[in-house]
C-alpha cells in the first residue's frame, strides 16, 4: 500500500492529499450527524462501484452528491454560513438521503 502524504491548511479548510487540495467536513457537525453522513457516503460510494446500468451509477452518484454536502466537503462553504444555514444543509442532505 502507498503511503500518502496529509497535511492541514493553518486555516482549517481544507486538507491536502498528495499535494491536491480537498474542503474538510464541517467542523460544527454533531457527532451523531456526521456518522450518519458518513455512513450514508460509504454506501453511496459502493453503489458507485457496484451499479450496474447507468440510471443506478446516477442515482449512487447524486447520493455521494448529497451526503458530501451535507458534510459541508460541497456547495456552499462552511466557514461562510451562519450556524443556522449550516444546520439547514446537513438536515436537508439527511432528509434528501432518508433519514
Amino acid at each position: 500500500m502507498t503511503r500518502r502524504e496529509v497535511a492541514h491548511t493553518d486555516d482549517g479548510r481544507w486538507i491536502v492529499v498528495d499535494g491536491r487540495r480537498w474542503r474538510k467536513a464541517d467542523p460544527a457537525l454533531p457527532d451523531d450527524v456526521r456518522a450518519r453522513l458518513l455512513s450514508h457516503l460509504g454506501t453511496a460510494r459502493s453503489a458507485v462501484r457496484t451499479a450496474t446500468d447507468p440510471e443506478a451509477v446516477r442515482t449512487a452518484r447524486d447520493r455521494v452528491q448529497l451526503a458530501k454536502t451535507g458534510l459541508g466537503e460541497r456547495g456552499p462553504a462552511w466557514w461562510d454560513q451562519d450556524d443556522d444555514a449550516r444546520r439547514a444543509r446537513w438536515e436537508a442532505a439527511l432528509e434528501a438521503l432518508g433519514g
